[in-house]
């Protein structure tokens, strides 16, 4: 299925001039009309193989012109190109890609030492970027359910992408908050996977310690046009509600939130994960947190159907920097399956287990594992009572 290439919204374009300095940002209204909660699938043909194409929603055609106009422009440290990509045999379904250009340019990582580290206004940030480089305000109609908790959120390009239509999601950048989940920003999070009809448009968040490079609030958003094994992974619940289920399925257990979509349940679930993201950054425990059109909790499959929100949440050992000579760096996509590889020789050579040992490094040693899962069971009681 085909990465969404649409040229349509001209309101999401810069000017011919170029002017950006003295061009207001552009906002994105959507009101509750616009939240998909179900019919968003991985269509197939007749022959079994997926589709070429879907129908584009608003959000999908604007993101998308906008993102491919600035990569048109220049705007980026390098012009991405149909990636090589391949499925790693195996029992896990590990989405390989080989994205050379992104482990060489990116940018490097910032000093982070803490995973509370505060916001430093003298290193990189959101505020530093290129006009050109934001594509729209995200911006919610009054009424939506936590309209009143609700920050602007800019659609900001990412400079070093992984995938097609790579984003930053940056709440309220002048507010210089530091890399610690919000409720505002998950809630963006999710609503922008809501707003897509692409099953392969995810968002995530990385802690720092969890390979965030810059300490200043964001998420990421970006397409990809395969399935995930966390879409449809099996979990058991770890608490008599239903609220909190773990995903023990490979690569990496997890802790699972789900919702069918907007409404009480997407306000419930914000109000559980942000608690859960508090109580490990309290105590200096990376996360990653990947957020993807997927199954109910339970007796899944891999081929199940999308029919709502999977937000899934890992624990892990904190890492600062980028660890050079591996094939891969774990943060949010690696945890939930997709595997941007940075050599050929490593894209060529990469095995199933070999991925699997670089992610079992960075997760929590088991007593500490099963300590954080018993308090987030005990957290989830809260809600019951």
């Amino acid at each position: 299925m085909a990465i969404p290439h649409d040229t349509s919204e001209a309101p999401y374009l810069l000017p011919p001039d170029e002017d950006w300095e003295g061009r207001g940002v552009p906002d994105f209204i959507y009101g509750q009309e616009e939240l998909m909660a179900g019919g968003v699938q991985w269509p197939r043909t007749a022959s079994g193989a997926p589709a070429a194409c879907l129908p584009l929603s608003r959000f999908d055609s604007a993101l998308c012109s906008a993102w491919r106009q600035r990569m048109e422009l220049g705007l980026f440290r390098y012009r991405l190109g149909d990636l090589q990509t391949q499925t790693l045999p195996g029992a896990v379904g590990f989405v390989a890609q080989l994205n050379v250009e992104r482990g060489v340019q990116r940018r490097r990582p910032q000093n982070i030492g803490s995973v509370r580290q505060a916001f430093d206004p003298a290193q990189f940030n959101f505020n530093k970027i290129q006009p050109g480089e934001v594509l729209f305000r995200l911006h919610r109609e009054p009424g939506l359910p936590g309209a009143l908790q609700q920050e602007d959120i800019l659609v900001v390009i990412n400079v070093s992408p992984l995938e097609w239509g790579h984003v930053l999601l940056v709440p309220e950048p002048s507010h210089g908050l530091p890399q610690r989940l919000l409720p505002g920003a998950l809630r963006a999070g999710v609503e922008a996977v809501l707003l897509s009809s692409h099953p392969g448009f995810r968002v995530g968040f990385n802690s720092l310690g969890g390979l965030a490079s810059v300490n200043h609030l964001h998420l990421h958003g970006y397409y990809l046009a395969h399935r995930l094994p966390v879409e449809g992974a099996p979990s058991e619940p770890l608490d008599p509600g239903g609220h909190l289920h773990l995903l023990r399925a490979l690569p990496a257990p997890g802790f699972l939130f789900y919702t069918s979509g907007p409404g009480p349940g997407l306000e419930s679930l914000i109000t559980r994960v942000c608690r859960a993201t508090d109580y490990l950054i309290d105590r200096e425990i990376a996360h990653n947190l990947f957020v993807t059109r997927g199954a109910p909790p339970g007796k899944a499959a891999p081929s199940s159907a999308l029919t709502g929100v999977r937000v899934i949440l890992w624990a892990r050992k904190s890492s600062f920097g980028i660890k050079e000579g591996e094939a891969f760096n774990v943060a949010l996509c690696e945890l939930a399956g997709h595997l941007p590889v940075k050599t050929s020789h490593d894209f060529s050579t990469l095995t199933e287990a070999a991925a699997l040992t670089l992610i079992r490094d960075c997760l929590l040693p088991p007593a500490q594992a099963e300590e954080v899962q018993a308090a987030l069971v005990a957290l989830a009681a809260q809600d019951e009572q």
